[in-house]
């Protein structure tokens, strides 16, 4: 059920490395924590030039224009282990897909009651039925 959505810099990557990112990611959480391998569900935004900014050197980093900003909604009962297994995962998936620098790549894991999720139909499928 993670959510993704990851922001690209316009024209920068070809339709088959998006599509292999779009790939990678669910694949990801399936490597680091066993989530089913189609669990896919997955923003790619482009971002104009101007509008993707990342410091250059924050926290010791390299970034090039490749930078790439990706979140994740994703289930608030994860321990820290998982945490750090999973943004690992991603960061490796991602190098992979885009053939970026791990610099390159931020990640924001934004924690998600499970009860939260909508998977259609305007229902809340994980919620507790009372």
């Amino acid at each position: 059920m993670p959510v993704f959505n990851a922001h690209v810099p316009a024209e920068r990557f070809t339709t088959d490395q998006k599509q292999t990112l779009a790939t990678a990611l669910p694949q990801a959480l399936h490597d680091a924590l066993g989530i089913p391998a189609d669990d896919q569900f997955v923003v790619i935004s482009e971002q104009p030039a101007g509008t993707l900014v990342l410091n250059p050197t924050y926290m010791g980093m390299n970034r090039s224009n490749d930078a790439t900003i990706i979140t994740v909604l994703f289930t608030a009962e994860r321990p820290l282990d998982d945490k750090r297994t999973l943004v690992r995962a991603i960061c490796d998936h991602t190098v992979k897909a885009l053939g970026i620098s791990p610099d390159d790549v931020f990640i924001a894991l934004i924690p998600v009651s499970k009860e939260n999720f909508s998977f259609g139909r305007g229902e809340l499928q994980l919620a507790a039925q009372t």
